[in-house]
């Protein structure tokens, strides 16, 4: 499996860090969702490669190796990471993949500056509120509680959130996650993020014009009904809607193969046509 030497990209709170596989070719920036790395998309580096993509994966903040200490964790602020990493590397336009909360911001960067912007692929996506039981909430929070809140995270994270098929690296990745999150700082801004609102996103996703693809686990236990979700994105977004057979949360990882195939096809169509004009 190929790997980069990390970059970072400044901004006036801190830093974000990201891999870069230099290639010449569409540019694709790819972050994961809240307390996950951005080695989640580890399993789609070499064929995105082959392909002749220019493939970034950036960490969001607080998580992996960007800076801790940020004043705003929201999803808009991620989306302006994005915007600013697009810029960074030329100025785009770029195809944005999100998973889980990043896909909220991948919706805010889209609508922001949609000349930046070419395609978004969500991943088990969070693009708006999803009502929630009053216990559910209370139950989530107490998880996440210090002392014992990294723990139970991981073992979420290990167990329940790949309920299906797990890469044959699960167990090395789930353990350099759960030492990123003994970093100082690094708990705490994921327990923040964790209660971001997804208001603003909800309140955009039928303004978003650029090709869009929704992959969807059929097995994703954050969703009561994963298709449903999945659907009713699409119908909102007029997207294409992909159901990973099996898939938990993160289909980046537990079913690369067709996140790979959808993410090229994606970027085809959004790549200028040189016969016309």
């Amino acid at each position: 499996m190929t790997t980069t030497a990390t970059q970072y990209l400044d901004r006036p709170d801190g830093r974000i860090s990201y891999d870069d596989n230099g290639i010449d070719g569409p540019l694709v920036i790819a972050a994961p969702g809240m307390g996950d790395l951005r080695h989640s998309y580890r399993h789609l580096r070499d064929n995105l490669a082959a392909a002749g993509i220019r493939f970034v994966t950036m960490d969001i903040r607080g998580m992996g190796d960007s800076s801790v200490g940020w004043s705003d964790l929201s999803d808009a602020a991620i989306a302006s990471d994005y915007l600013a990493l697009i810029e960074e590397l030329g100025g785009g336009p770029a195809v944005l993949v999100g998973n889980s909360l990043s896909c909220a911001s991948c919706v805010i960067a889209a609508t922001e500056a949609p000349d930046k912007v070419s395609g978004i692929m969500l991943l088990g996506p969070f693009v708006r509120d999803v009502p929630m039981a009053w216990w559910q909430k209370a139950v989530f929070g107490a998880m996440l509680l210090p002392p014992w809140g990294r723990s139970m995270w991981v073992s979420y994270y290990r167990k329940n959130l790949y309920p299906g098929p797990r890469p044959a690296d699960h167990d090395a990745y789930v353990s350099s996650l759960s030492d990123n999150l003994r970093e100082p700082g690094r708990f705490s801004a994921f327990r923040s993020i964790s209660t971001n609102s997804h208001a603003e996103s909800g309140k955009r996703i039928d303004n978003v014009h650029q090709p869009v693809v929704v992959v969807m686990g059929t097995a994703d236990p954050d969703f009561p009904d994963p298709e449903a979700e999945a659907n009713e994105i699409g119908e909102i977004m007029n997207a294409e809607v992909m159901m990973s057979e099996g898939s938990g949360h993160y289909p980046q990882a537990d079913n690369p193969t067709l996140v790979v195939d959808a993410l090229v096809e994606l970027v085809d169509r959004t790549e200028p046509n040189p016969s016309s004009g």
